[in-house]
């Protein structure tokens, strides 16, 4: 999307959203819970920590297909990146007047909020009810001249007398998600305080929802660069500012996750640094990485650098680098880590170790980032596969570098949309609350 296009969004968006512009005085916190947590409508407690574990390898690999995918259609064509089955971080919120409580996935790598809502033509299973909209006294469609139809994607008109808006969602692996485009009321629980009301957000309210595996959740909570994501909509009202800090997958903790907004969610202090944002003819965020560093080793990118050559995805567990880099990163670290080596039992990752213990002898890797170098430690390097199996949590890609939810456990990472800023801050995230 280019500068022109941008403003032109910007402006639309004023003009028919953000009721609730004056803004969050002090901005808002909200529990953000992995798929893999008991919390989670995902989870079944008859799997084992390790299958979990090669779930989420499995899904990362075709969330970057369909990443793939998105990278490389027109700007303007209205193609989301990933089905509702591939994202790791879901938001329970509620929907309408009276509050009607729904998962919804939520993405940084997606740019509308949307959910399967009743009539359902084709709807495929949730472990909750699904939305009804004429129940809601705060529901209503949007007309095909507002301008939320004009400004998001995948738009038309309705062929009968009323002439709503209507959305259309094409999925990178060929599913769907079609319905109204839709104006309503959204209730998120905050960590603190009484509970926070979007009247008027923009919706699309599925009718027709194809998902080709089984999923449980009710859509997905966008807050990608698009123009109808929940960061667009709230805007100026949270300074077009918000965060999150991720608890590590395998921590025994009971903490959630965190996801902030507005005066809430700035990264400052010491330890924090930041880095350009880039935008590009999609929705996703991209940064620039410049090299990694093991030790005194330092891997540059090289021919695979450039402004806004990295992804940062919340929804991707691996991070994934350019063939040649992943080939000089893997070799460094392997000559530094002395642990014996072993395969990877679900012949996913290259590089894998026999460790008895949890505390990992393993290097710090510096991402270098244009102005910011992040510390990763062995939490966001390496991940338990199987029983006294710990993998490296990197693997090759031809699409370039994507920054994972993995690596960026235990960080503070801000989002800053206005200055176009990415800032990080080593932190416990389980001490957040």
């Amino acid at each position: 999307m280019n500068i022109m296009s941008q403003s032109l969004v910007l402006v639309l968006l004023c003009l028919y959203n953000l009721s609730f512009s004056e803004g969050f005085n002090g901005g808002f916190s909200v529990e953000i819970i992995h798929r893999d947590s008991p919390k989670s409508p995902f989870y079944r407690s008859t799997e084992t920590h390790f299958q979990r574990v090669s779930n989420a390898i499995r899904r990362s690999i075709n969330r970057v297909n369909n990443l793939n995918q998105l990278s490389s259609v027109s700007a303007n064509t209205p193609q989301a990146p990933v089905t509702p089955d591939l994202g790791e971080y879901l938001m329970s919120y509620s929907v309408g007047t009276p509050p009607f409580h729904v998962f919804g996935i939520v993405d940084t790598g997606s740019d509308i909020i949307w959910l399967q809502c009743q009539p359902c033509k084709n709807c495929f299973n949730q472990s909750s009810p699904i939305f009804d909209s004429s129940k809601s006294k705060t529901y209503k469609t949007m007309p095909c001249s507002s301008n939320a139809c004009h400004s998001v994607l995948g738009t038309s008109c309705s062929s009968d007398s009323s002439k709503h808006c209507e959305y259309a969602i094409n999925f990178g692996d060929g599913s769907h998600s079609q319905g109204d485009l839709s104006e309503e009321t959204l209730t998120f629980a905050s960590t603190k305080g009484s509970p926070i009301q979007l009247p008027g957000t923009v919706i699309g309210c599925g009718h027709d929802n194809a998902i080709p595996s089984h999923t449980n959740n009710s859509g997905v909570v966008g807050l990608g660069h698009g123009s109808a994501s929940l960061i667009t909509q709230l805007g100026s009202s949270i300074g077009w500012k918000f965060s999150y800090c991720l608890v590590p997958t395998l921590s025994k903790s009971i903490s959630s996750s965190k996801l902030n907004f507005g005066d809430a969610a700035v990264v400052s202090g010491n330890g924090a640094v930041s880095t350009p944002l880039f935008s590009k003819n999609d929705v996703l965020y991209h940064l620039t990485l410049e090299a990694f560093s093991v030790g005194g080793t330092r891997i540059e990118f090289g021919q695979s650098g450039g402004k806004g050559n990295a992804i940062i995805d919340s929804g991707t567990t691996l991070t994934l680098l350019p063939n040649d880099v992943y080939s000089k990163l893997e070799s460094a670290v392997a000559s530094a880590v002395k642990l014996r080596r072993t395969k990877d039992p679900n012949q996913v990752l290259s590089l894998c170790y026999e460790a008895k213990s949890d505390k990992l002898d393993v290097p710090v890797i510096t991402a270098h980032f244009s102005g910011a170098d992040v510390l990763l430690y062995s939490i966001s390097t390496f991940i338990p596969v199987a029983d006294g199996v710990v993998c490296f949590a990197f693997i090759p890609s031809q699409i370039g570098a994507v920054f994972g939810n993995l690596a960026q456990q235990n960080l503070l990472v801000g989002y800053d949309l206005k200055q176009n800023t990415v800032s990080f801050k080593n932190t416990d995230c389980t001490k957040q609350w």
